[in-house]
């Protein structure tokens, strides 16, 4: 009699806290799969097509810094030059981290972290620094010319 007491109270009780749980389970992984499963699948089909896409005379940086330009392809490997003595190193096509000149690779990785109000700030200040650092320099010798008049 006291089992029959029990598990009636309890199936009503027990049926709403499992949907939940089920609920909140299913909501985790929806969570996972767009926070972490997905961003990590797209970078690695944009690394492939970029490793993939390789061709000779490209300039690319393995993931252990070694630089160079890209000599011979095959299916696994890729054959860099990475000096103008002709060094030739041979490496999997996995181990390339990025692919373009080094000014490329850092103009690359530093527009990310801006926004395009920053970027064109920092272009339209760059250019203005060139004309006034001439034009402060004449200044400070026209300033010292009278100083030394005045010793004399």
């Amino acid at each position: 009699m006291f089992e029959i007491a029990y598990a009636s109270s309890s199936g009503t009780a027990a049926g709403g806290s499992g949907m939940t749980s089920i609920l909140m389970i299913v909501v985790m992984l929806a969570i996972f799969y767009f926070l972490l499963i997905r961003p990590e699948n797209k970078r690695k089909k944009q690394a492939e097509e970029m490793r993939s896409s390789l061709k000779k005379g490209d300039w690319i940086t393995t993931i252990g810094g070694v630089y160079g330009r890209v000599v011979t392809i095959t299916d696994r490997t890729v054959v860099i030059e990475t000096s103008e003595d002709r060094v030739r190193v041979e490496f999997l096509k996995s181990a390339i981290g990025s692919v373009g000149t080094l000014d490329e690779q850092a103009a690359a990785a530093a527009a990310p972290r801006r926004g395009k109000k920053a970027a064109e700030n920092v272009e339209e200040e760059a250019p203005t620094a060139e004309v006034e650092a001439p034009a402060e320099e004449e200044t400070t010798t026209e300033e010292a010319a009278p100083a030394e008049e005045d010793k004399e």
